[in-house]
């Protein structure tokens, strides 16, 4: 039995990935696959790769372009799931802010720098017209820390995911005053160069398993109550979430890359524009 290590978000994107384990498709195939959730997200997640402290990891496709441009030895091996991730953009709900247009001089929450949460507050901002050179950032390392960070005003708004994010603006922890989509798929599936180039096999048998999943998970039967209640959601934001959902088995196309890579080096993010054969796995 091959030991396989792979991390992600604790959130309902990657239920295709436990559903598998627990099914034991991995065990059949003699993969051992070690899940462990990151609540940090994609700066860490970013870390743990370039450190080869994880084989593989489900991570935001701009986090980890960037994380690449800086010398982390991994690869994007194929897009994970193909629709924009929607990004809530959040005040405490005692704040007194209730346009966009008055967060353009006040703190970002982040989760670290290199996390999508950062990445995105940049798009963020110049969707919205701002100076981009001028943003204002706090570290705030977690969903729990934002919620901290913007009750004692650490921090004035937090970007993260619309509907993990949407039972603390039911509960009124939060009021969000916009969505921010990522113009490109959200989450790719990434692997060190060292795991590839040693387990080549191991990782096609991994890909058939995970793509079969999320070909079939749409229907699943009853799978929308399922994510309810894995992840205390309503039904109904469920619901609107697999609609807006979609899962891929496709490599992230050249073409896709290069629109990360121009955003990133317009932001001034990355510091210049890099070949494709370093950021993407090729059979």
């Amino acid at each position: 039995m091959q030991t396989v290590k792979i991390i992600g978000v604790p959130e309902h994107f990657n239920l295709p990935w436990h559903l598998a384990i627990e099914d034991g498709a991995f065990e059949e195939r003699g993969i051992d696959l070690h899940w462990e959730d990151i609540p940090e997200g994609t700066g860490r997640m970013a870390k743990l790769l370039a450190d080869e402290q994880t084989d593989l990891a489900i991570i935001l496709t701009e986090g980890l372009v960037k994380s690449i441009t800086e010398g982390n030895n991994s690869k994007i091996v194929q897009i994970y799931v193909e629709s924009p991730l929607l990004w809530g953009i959040h005040v405490a709900h005692h704040s007194s802010f209730t346009n966009l247009s008055e967060l353009e001089h006040t703190k970002a929450a982040i989760s670290r720098y290199g996390s999508g949460s950062h990445l995105m507050a940049y798009v963020n901002a110049q969707k919205q017209g701002w100076d981009t050179t001028k943003l204002l950032f706090e570290v705030i390392n977690n969903l729990d820390g934002a919620v901290q960070g913007l009750q004692e005003q650490q921090a004035h708004y937090f970007m993260w995911e619309h509907f993990t994010t949407k039972p603390l603006v039911d509960n009124n922890t939060f009021r969000r005053l916009g969505d921010c989509p990522t113009p490109w798929p959200c989450f790719v599936i990434a692997a060190t160069t060292k795991f590839i180039t040693e387990n080549a096999t191991i990782l096609k048998h991994i890909l058939d398993v995970i793509n079969t999943y999320t070909k079939e998970f749409k229907s699943i039967p009853s799978i929308d109550r399922t994510l309810a209640n894995r992840y205390g959601q309503k039904l109904e934001d469920i619901t609107s979430w697999l609609s807006k959902t979609k899962w891929s088995q496709q490599q992230l196309s050249v073409e896709t890359l290069q629109k990360v890579q121009n955003t990133l080096h317009q932001l001034e993010i990355i510091e210049e524009l890099k070949d494709k054969d370093l950021f993407l796995h090729q059979d």
